[in-house]
């Protein structure tokens, strides 16, 4: 008997695309430009498929679109593709451009975030130095020194270690590795190959496991 159990979330519904539509979605490397006006094609396709509903292709649709290897993909000379995969019109200057804005706001919120958690650490440790500095002139008071430890702590590099697959779960909160630093993010789905997690942009990444400190 054929499964028609619904696919709870986006990612079943990409691998389910990836599996009936293989010339047109592509499970890794840099997704082919999806044809215009796809999603009403899918919706015909797929208006007898009792495992996916609308609200859920949709939105598995815009994250499959909206994800960095998608983004990379739209470049000059590139065709988008139907589902069968024939091509049709080449992606226009102007849509090159958006996508190009669009990875690199994308990326910029991630490092910016980042950034400003540091800088927010160095802040507080500069506050804590200036307070360590008035207690020298006021030695009767020997509990002020005390901060300049805590200074020392914050100013030193935090130690990341690799995260193991056994021990992760949904909701944990996790570093993700994407450029020089580990970037913050909380676990919304583990499988046997990924994870899926949220950064604190909003923006939902699938990395692998490798990809994760603790």
């Amino acid at each position: 008997m054929e499964n028609t159990e619904k696919l709870k979330n986006s990612k079943e519904i990409v691998a389910y695309l990836v599996e009936k539509f293989p010339a047109c979605f592509i499970a890794e490397g840099e997704a082919k430009p999806l044809k215009i006006g796809i999603f009403q094609d899918l919706a015909e396709r797929l208006a007898d498929d009792d495992r996916v509903s609308k609200t859920m292709l949709r939105s598995a649709l815009r994250q499959y679109t909206s994800s960095w290897r998608y983004l990379h993909g739209l470049k000059a000379g590139q065709a988008r593709v139907d589902l069968d995969g024939n091509p049709g019109d080449l992606l226009t200057e102007e849509h090159i451009e958006h996508a190009k804005q669009a990875l690199k706001e994308s990326k910029d919120r991630v490092f910016a975030n980042r950034r400003n958690k540091d800088d927010k650490k160095e802040s507080k440790g500069e506050v804590k130095a200036d307070a360590a500095g008035k207690c020298e002139e006021k030695p009767k008071k020997p509990r002020r020194p005390a901060p300049r430890k805590q200074d020392a702590a914050a100013a030193a590099p935090k130690q990341y270690r690799q995260a193991q697959a056994g021990e992760l779960k949904v909701e944990q909160a996790v570093n993700v590795v994407l450029g020089k630093s580990p970037v913050p993010a909380t676990i919304k789905e583990i499988t046997k190959d990924d994870v899926q997690v949220q950064l604190q942009t909003g923006m939902m990444l699938r990395v692998k496991f490798e990809h994760l400190v603790l």
